[in-house]
């Protein structure tokens, strides 16, 4: 299932101020939660936390 570009850009936004996975609220992303660790790699989202 893609992510609508414009939540994209928003998901992107808000990663780039934490070091951990976030949700496209700001919410961490629990490791258990392997379905949206799953969109959030697959989207690229991953490449914009920050280090």
């Amino acid at each position: 299932m893609a992510v609508p570009e414009n939540v994209k850009k928003m998901w992107i936004e808000i990663q780039k101020k934490y070091d951990f996975p976030v949700n496209a609220i700001g919410v961490r992303i629990n490791q258990q939660e392997t379905a949206t660790l799953k969109v959030w790699r697959e989207e690229g989202i991953d490449q914009f936390q920050k280090k």
